[in-house]
């Protein structure tokens, strides 16, 4: 055998390896949603959240919401959380600086005045300018703190030093949530008694093409533009699969920035947000397992699989890299901070199972994929490649990802079935065909891309440029 030849075999079987790895771990997401799922569906049959909505005993919530130059939607997106139906509730809106009339629009739309406010800075931020209450009863929920620019991470902490409640809604300020969707994440911290539940998620879904009036999500459509729909295909897959199965094992190691609930007292202990990454909201739900696992008190993290919250995804390719680009170094920047984690017995499944997987398969499966495809091209120059086999696996893997997919879509049709219509579900069906072709390679080469800019030390958000919610509305 020749050096050339034992060089493809390993690239080979290597890849044939790590793959089979990769797909088992899939069937074993599948296994457990549906475990997770049908325990779900069958507990909160018996619950009725009417009572819980008006309970004074209900745990007390702050929705913290930074917003930085959100003119556009802001009162809208304001009149929105104002709206949700729950008791012990209040609404902070972190101005971070912003360079148009977002603080101006709420001054004038909700009647507030500068008000002497008492902050506890039990965790050190940039200076907060003032904070605004309104005079009319009807907004006693809505908190409006102005504060100098320091990104995401800096206003969610303003907003906890703010708050007065004993949990916090961490959200973005151009989500719409769903009614009860407050009720629904505040129910695992009141029904687990034996482990404290230190934060839950819920699942996001994409609001683009959607009918949204006054804040409100009025009519569930799928998105019409393939970047949008294929997200969705995506956000189902991950949420009612991936985390689902992750809630059931304990061993979930992030919650959706966009939407999420933390007991903020765990969370003051840890110290916040970290603003040194761009991944703030994984890298604090990381930091919060270990201190409980190095406390040894027993805890953990929920995952609920009813779509509370609706947000626009990104409509073209430039916005799409910069958001998964960002992803990428994110994801990379937690597992650096807290590598003391991998293959370490004391932090239990965390350490054993769930560390690993993101190393090896959430941080490691683009680089596997670019550089794999670098050595076929190198191969192929050189006559090496075994086509029979190479196509073989490729028709494999290919077939394997859209079943996959199509079983995601089924598990959305049994629950929840958001995309009513048979064309709904054929173009989901055809976009999960497409979706290898097109939307994942591009996927891959942004997480490559994040990679770099991590190397060049590049610690920028990127500009995220939204079409609006209002802009779909005329268009229907």
């Amino acid at each position: 055998m020749s050096w050339q030849s034992f060089l493809v075999d390993i690239f080979t079987y290597g890849l044939l390896a790590y793959s089979v790895s990769l797909l088992s771990c899939y069937l074993l997401f599948a296994g457990f949603s549906i475990g997770e799922i049908r325990n779900y569906l069958r507990k909160n049959s018996f619950t009725d959240y009417g009572v819980l909505a008006g309970s004074t005993q209900a745990p007390s919530i702050s929705i913290l919401a930074p917003a930085y130059n959100e003119g556009a939607n802001i009162i809208e997106n304001v009149r929105s959380l104002l709206s949700i139906n729950y008791t012990n509730l209040e609404v902070i809106i972190i101005n971070d600086g912003s360079k148009d009339d977002s603080l101006a629009k709420l001054i004038e739309a909700y009647h507030l005045y500068k008000a002497d406010f008492f902050i506890d800075g039990q965790i050190e931020t940039k200076e907060v300018k003032g904070v605004y209450r309104s005079r009319k009863i009807v907004y006693k929920k809505l908190i409006v703190v102005d504060k100098q620019n320091g990104g995401k991470a800096d206003a969610l902490n303003v907003g906890i030093n703010v708050s007065n409640n004993n949990y916090i809604v961490c959200i973005d300020v151009d989500c719409i949530l769903e009614q009860d969707a407050i009720l629904k994440l505040a129910k695992p911290f009141l029904e687990n008694t034996k482990e404290r539940v230190i934060a839950t998620g819920g699942v996001i879904r994409i609001a683009n093409s959607c009918i949204v009036e006054n804040g409100r999500l009025l009519k569930v459509k799928l998105p019409r533009q393939f970047l949008p729909r294929v997200q969705t295909l995506e956000y189902i897959r991950a949420f009612l699969l991936g985390r689902m199965a992750w809630s059931r094992l304990n061993g979930l190691l992030l919650i959706s920035g966009a939407f999420g609930a933390f007991d903020k007292d765990i969370v003051i202990k840890c110290g916040g947000y970290n603003h040194k990454t761009v991944g703030e909201d994984m890298e604090l739900v990381v930091r919060m397992r270990r201190y409980m696992q190095e406390n040894r008190i027993p805890h953990k993290v929920s995952f609920i699989p009813d779509p509370l919250c609706w947000t626009e995804a990104p409509s073209t390719f430039k916005i799409l890299g910069r958001q998964r680009n960002r992803w990428t170094r994110g994801t990379i920047e937690t597992l650096q901070m807290h590598k003391i984690m991998f293959l370490n017995p004391k932090y239990g499944i965390l350490g054993m199972l769930s560390y690993p997987y993101w190393l090896f398969f959430e941080f490691l499966a683009p680089l596997v994929e670019f550089f794999g495809f670098i050595a076929f091209i190198i191969f192929a120059c050189f006559g090496l490649i075994q086509w029979s086999f190479f196509f073989g696996l490729l028709l494999f893997i290919f077939s394997f990802g859209f079943l996959y997919s199509v079983f995601a879509i089924l598990m959305e049709v049994f629950t929840y079935n958001q995309y009513k219509t048979n064309k709904n579900l054929l173009l989901l069906i055809l976009t999960a065909f497409l979706e290898p072709l097109i939307f994942h390679p591009f996927v891959v080469w942004s997480a490559v891309k994040g990679n770099i800019d991590l190397l060049r030390k590049k610690n920028s958000w990127g500009e995220m440029t939204r079409q609006g919610f209002t802009k779909e509305k005329v268009q229907q």
